[in-house]
């Protein structure tokens, strides 16, 4: 008689089952199979109670990693909001101020929440903290927004509150009449935290400009 072929792909389940016979460990050496896996219907001794309760804890585990990435992606999606909300209101109080750079320097700290926020010019600016030529383009080279961990040069940037500068972020204020700067300072890194990404920052600082040049 002869045996059929088998289909590429295809399996025999005895030989299957003949492998499992000889390597009786080795279920519970591939614990990521239990995913894929039925549990039996019905738990018949101690062996397969054992390998019902794998598949279980597999399980569980796998839950738990998916329930803390949703938990952290949605601790970052509030954050983001948050910071959108507070350019926002900081916007908010640029238009209400007849003095912006007053405005940057006395107010806008508060409101985004960090310990201390500087505008910065490299030449006279009225309200500005002056910066030394080419300062500006070295710090930011091209970009909007710079998140800088354990900063350096925070006496020039930040001043009296360069202690209190473990983080800062550098935002480029485009078209004020000379190279300028929001210089923010702050103690928690969450305040100014990359991952919230530096669209609303850069918003702001262009707010700042257009206030700027009133």
């Amino acid at each position: 008689m002869t045996v059929p072929r088998r289909k590429a792909g295809e399996v025999d389940a005895a030989l299957v089952a003949e492998f499992l016979r000889a390597h009786p460990g080795w279920l519970a050496e591939h614990p990521d199979l239990y995913r894929v896996l039925e549990p039996p219907a019905r738990v018949h001794g101690e062996v397969l109670a054992d390998h019902m309760a794998a598949m279980l804890r597999t399980a569980r585990s796998e839950t738990a990693v998916m329930a803390e990435r949703a938990d952290d992606v949605l601790a970052a999606g509030r954050a983001a909001a948050g910071l959108a909300q507070r350019v926002q209101d900081a916007v908010l109080a640029l238009i209400r101020s007849g003095d912006p750079a007053e405005c940057v320097n006395a107010e806008l700290s508060g409101i985004l929440r960090v310990d201390s926020a500087a505008l910065c010019a490299e030449t006279p600016l009225k309200g500005a903290r002056l910066l030394p030529a080419g300062t500006i383009e070295r710090l930011l080279g091209g970009r909007d927004v710079v998140f800088r961990a354990a900063p350096a040069e925070t006496r020039l940037l930040h001043d009296e509150a360069a202690a209190l500068a473990s983080f800062d972020a550098l935002v480029r204020i485009p078209g004020a009449g000379t190279p300028a700067i929001l210089a923010l300072a702050t103690r928690d890194a969450r305040a100014l935290d990359p991952s919230q990404g530096g669209g609303a920052l850069a918003f702001l600082g262009r707010a700042i400009a257009a206030a700027l040049g009133r």
